[in-house]
């Protein structure tokens, strides 16, 4: 087991602006989240496109506290920093952007096809895309950048199988969804926030034009099961509960649209950022690939949640203070935005020893990569698990080693941490 502080990871400057997208584009910048959390837990940051500000609530503690209050803490004004009032947030709320009740009637109707029952029926369909997916990269030869060639295959074929959806859609699909990830990225869209005018979008997701496009998408899929119901996720999310009840078309549309760049785009990078990982610490690789010959689930299991922790794909959330409040001596009121940060929470060294070592035999492990121990809990929280072990378990037993080999271009995001591109070297075996 590694011991000590991990030699390869480079913390960056203690003094970026973590409003700024750029300051993402060599990973998370921890040395200023560590300044944060040591000494200014609850800080205050002003915004440079006409927004009205917001705390950041870097510490795992504060973070659950906020997330579990949702009587203070509210979800229903948005949970991305910008602030969209009246029709325009309404036309484009998904299901994160409710609050108990509301949420909890919300996430009964949709949560049925995302139940640790159901996922665990889609493990063989999962392990034999990931097969494929393996064993296509093997015919590449040794070198091949691992996000395009394995990363982005398995969730963009994973989820077309769920969906119901012909699998010649996916490409168009991850396009579409990387489009609203990454709408900070100028490579990634053609409208990019804050760099390009999008107010003709602000009423639709991400304020991007793609979610028009999922929106067509969604409307002809739900129309072709129109009389003939499919035993897909979407014929499921169109079908009523025992009580009668059902989506409107709107939230049908905008549960979709979620569906389609969370559930790819947020996996993809996850498995990216664990083989990263994995290359950079040899002797953890070969314990893992040793688990995964063995099937060791125990192991394997753990090593999963640890990369969760350690990736954190998904940077933060924003909350909205219902009240005046005090949290940590600090007076917030209420209106005002409060951004909970996951990645800085995930490496909270009051919650976990040792955090910029990475350990895939780390027990507890108790991160917040999945807004877990919140009412928000990701829905796809199950099926990534599933989706990550199954890769290990068909990737590694497969390659003897594998070695960062190139230039990592990350995604502009102040909001999703995640690679674009990761070039590698693998001893196939």
């Amino acid at each position: 087991m590694s011991s000590g502080p991990d030699p390869t990871l480079d913390l960056g400057p203690d003094d970026l602006d973590i409003v700024d997208p750029d300051s993402y584009r060599n990973g998370f910048p921890h040395a200023t989240f560590r300044r944060l959390r040591d000494h200014d837990p609850i800080s205050w940051w002003p915004e440079h496109d006409g927004g009205k500000g917001f705390w950041a609530v870097t510490r795992y503690e504060d973070l659950l506290y906020v997330s579990q209050h949702v009587e203070l803490f509210s979800s229903a004004q948005g949970i991305t920093l910008e602030e969209i009032e009246g029709d325009d947030f309404h036309l484009r709320r998904n299901m994160l952007e409710y609050d108990p009740p509301e949420h909890t009637r919300y996430r009964r109707l949709v949560s049925k096809p995302f139940s640790r029952r159901e996922v665990y029926g889609y493990e063989e369909g999962i392990r034999e895309l990931a097969r494929n997916v393996v064993l296509d990269a093997r015919e590449l030869g040794s070198s091949f950048d691992y996000v395009d060639r394995v990363a982005k295959q398995l969730p963009m074929k994973m989820l077309g199988r769920l969906l119901g959806v012909p699998d010649s859609d996916g490409d168009w699909l991850v396009e579409q969804g990387d489009a609203l990830l990454g709408n900070l990225d100028p490579e990634m869209t053609q409208y990019p926030v804050g760099l390009t005018d999008t107010d003709e979008f602000k009423h639709i997701p991400f304020r991007s034009p793609a979610a028009l496009e999922l929106y067509r998408y969604a409307e002809q899929q739900a129309e072709l099961r129109k009389g003939c119901p499919a035993h897909d996720v979407i014929g499921k999310l169109l079908e009523p509960t025992i009580d009668g009840e059902r989506l409107t078309e709107l939230q049908f549309k905008n549960l979709f649209v979620l569906m389609v760049s969370a559930g790819n785009d947020t996996t993809r990078y996850t498995m990216a950022g664990g083989i990263k990982a994995l290359a950079e610490h040899p002797e953890q690789f070969a314990e893992l690939r040793q688990a995964c010959i063995d099937r060791n689930d125990e192991v394997v299991e753990r090593a999963v949640e640890e990369v969760l922790r350690w990736t954190s794909v998904t940077m933060h959330f924003r909350r909205t203070a219902t009240q005046d409040v005090d949290l940590r001596g600090t007076h917030i009121e209420a209106g005002d935005k409060v951004v909970i940060w996951f990645s800085s929470a995930d490496y909270d060294e009051r919650q976990f020893p040792d955090p910029f070592r990475f350990d895939i035999h780390r027990t507890p492990n108790d991160h917040v990569a999945f807004n877990l121990r919140s009412p928000h809990l990701c829905l796809g929280a199950q099926l990534a698990r599933m989706e990550l072990k199954v890769l290990f378990e068909e990737l590694l037993p497969r390659i003897e080693s594998v070695e960062i080999d190139g230039t990592i271009e990350r995604l502009r995001s102040n909001f999703i941490c995640g690679m674009k591109r990761l070039p590698v070297k693998v001893a196939w075996a």
